[in-house]
């Protein structure tokens, strides 16, 4: 099997991180604020959900006045900003850590890396939320989000493609024309360094990885919402088979204990 640019499972390793300068006072101030602004969000978040966040209700809590928030979030979207990045990156460093500490084949390690998802979500139910459910009516995601989005996603591709590498992916779903199917730039943030240049090969497996997404997304979402009452006594065994049925179709074949 021939590649071409295949894609890390850390979707944002871009090499070691700089040294970064010590913080002034000034700086370690403003950071502890920072920190006490999102925790004061974070259980606004869960008491009054995202659509009612507001900024004088945080304000209130933290004992500030209205005024004084502004000094360090210019409005209520930019604090939901922060905190979308924020639940973005968890659940990518989740994914990451799972996927690089499981020492398993590719579609065992998926399986990792979905049960580690869920435990994330059920213990982080209103960041979940945040970020795969109701969007917030007139919220606009800046770009900001994507490459905290995308970490997921480029664990999922990553796993696709050492599957294809080794010889292990046999799709059982319908082949398609994948022209058109997945954005340039969605293949970019993915970890492709030149979508341009990728065959029609490794574009169906960056389309297929939509599959891994959205059974995830959708295994968590029934669970988290309640949908699974009288439908399923063993959340966690349904689950299983939910992600190991999903990732059949697309190629990967998970043994369940």
């Amino acid at each position: 099997m021939t590649t071409s640019t295949r894609p890390p499972l850390r979707a944002d390793d871009d090499g070691p991180e700089p040294t970064r300068p010590a913080l002034g006072a000034r700086e370690r101030a403003r950071a502890e604020v920072m920190a006490e602004l999102l925790a004061a969000a974070r259980a606004r978040l869960e008491s009054d959900g995202s659509a009612a966040l507001s900024l004088r209700a945080v304000a209130r809590d933290l004992g500030m006045a209205s005024s004084a928030v502004y000094r360090y979030v210019p409005s209520r979207d930019a604090l939901l900003t922060l905190l979308i990045i924020e639940a973005y990156d968890a659940v990518g460093e989740v994914a990451e850590t799972a996927a690089a500490d499981a020492d398993r084949d590719p579609a065992q390690t998926w399986l990792e890396v979905a049960r580690a998802v869920r435990r994330w979500a059920l213990d982080q139910p209103y960041s979940f939320e945040l970020i795969y459910g109701t969007p917030v009516r007139g919220y606009r995601a800046p770009d900001d989000t994507v490459r905290p989005a995308v970490r997921l996603w480029g664990v999922i591709i990553g796993l696709l493609m050492a599957a294809a590498d080794g010889g292990t992916l046999d799709p059982a779903g319908p082949d398609f024309d994948p022209t058109g199917r997945m954005a340039p730039e969605a293949l970019a943030t993915a970890g492709f360094t030149d979508p341009t240049t990728v065959s029609d090969e490794v574009a169906r497996i960056a389309v297929r990885s939509g599959t891994l997404f959205t059974s995830l997304v959708g295994a968590i979402s029934v669970e988290l919402f309640g949908h699974l009452h009288r439908v399923a006594d063993d959340h966690a065994r349904f689950f299983d088979v939910t992600i190991a049925t999903a990732a059949a179709g697309v190629g990967l074949r998970i043994t369940l204990d």
